[in-house]
């Protein structure tokens, strides 16, 4: 396992005229780990991977993937990476299986085509044109041939958009195998439970700027996490629940029937409540202990507005 970060950006900065994509923004990516980029339309996520992945020059700041400078040593770094950009990289006329093909013998020791084809349901379509394939084959095509060369690190930009339920949960599996064979992977995603599912690391990037990072559960935690919820018959005696629970607490009947308990909550808590219930000859239709997702936290840090 490397020590030093797969991928480090420092104080990146992209402009198109007088538009800055990307403000300063940094980025370090562990090895072996599945980091997730998030960000609303236009907060300078593709502008990051295409720099990182040697597509795009930076006007300012530091960018090292694998160790290496993705412009200036693009012919040592490619061979290393595998790309899956949000479209295009595929010529339109080219066979399916041909262009897996082609791409699996630019590499050493690709992965077997085979099976990749059939692994991500492509077998049916090897011989169609890609012009002609369905969006998400298309998505597929594009995946196999990112992970085909069998890559230290991948760059997934919208892996999922566009696929059915089965071939997401396939997709999410193949990027979980990567993980399991050390491969580093970097996505993109507008998808908020599949950054959940996923990634080790998540970062929020909101005006070309990183504006929150850490695992899903260190974002998520917080708030709702000190709130107990629970349904019952309405107009239970709160005052007499307060006494059985740690100095603090509070209660409250936020509707007939449906109960809200805050302060230090955790298992003693929790068993708290079940003992009081069942004490007063209550049964909790439902009991919970909130936790916020990370779509409420990739809300409350970029707003709820739309987004060009």
């Amino acid at each position: 396992m490397r020590e030093e970060p797969v991928v480090q950006v420092r104080k990146l900065v992209k402009r198109y005229g007088p538009r800055t994509a990307v403000d300063g923004l940094d980025l370090s990516v562990a090895a072996g780990t599945v980091t997730a980029v998030l960000g609303p339309n236009g907060a300078g996520k593709t502008t990051t991977v295409e720099i990182c992945e040697g597509y795009r020059r930076p006007d300012a700041g530091t960018v090292r993937v694998l160790g290496l400078d993705p412009v200036a040593q693009a012919a040592a770094l490619r061979p290393r990476i595998g790309v899956m950009l949000q479209s295009g990289g595929v010529y339109p006329g080219a066979r399916a299986a041909e262009m897996l093909r082609h791409t699996a013998k630019l590499h050493a020791h690709p992965l077997d085509t085979d099976m990749l084809t059939e692994r991500l349901g492509l077998g049916g379509c090897g011989r169609t044109p890609y012009r002609r394939l369905s969006g998400g084959q298309q998505q597929r095509l594009a995946l196999a041939m990112a992970v085909v060369g069998r890559p230290e690190l991948v760059f997934l930009d919208e892996p999922t958009a566009g696929l059915d339920p089965q071939a997401r949960r396939a997709t999410w599996d193949l990027v979980r195998e990567l993980r399991a064979d050390g491969v580093t992977a970097v996505l993109t995603t507008h998808f908020m439970d599949e950054a959940e599912q996923l990634a080790d690391h998540v970062v929020i990037i909101d005006g070309g700027r990183a504006v929150a990072a850490g695992s899903p559960e260190e974002l998520c935690r917080g708030g709702a996490e000190d709130t107990l919820r629970f349904t019952g018959r309405p107009g239970l005696d709160l005052a007499a629940l307060l006494t059985a629970l740690p100095a603090g607490a509070a209660a409250a009947e936020t509707a007939p029937g449906s109960y809200r308990v805050t302060g230090k909550v955790g298992p003693q808590m929790l068993a708290t409540v079940a003992s009081w219930c069942a004490q007063h000859g209550v049964m909790p239709d439902r009991i919970a202990v909130e936790r916020r997702t990370l779509e409420d936290v990739f809300l409350e840090l970029t707003g709820k507005e739309l987004r060009a």
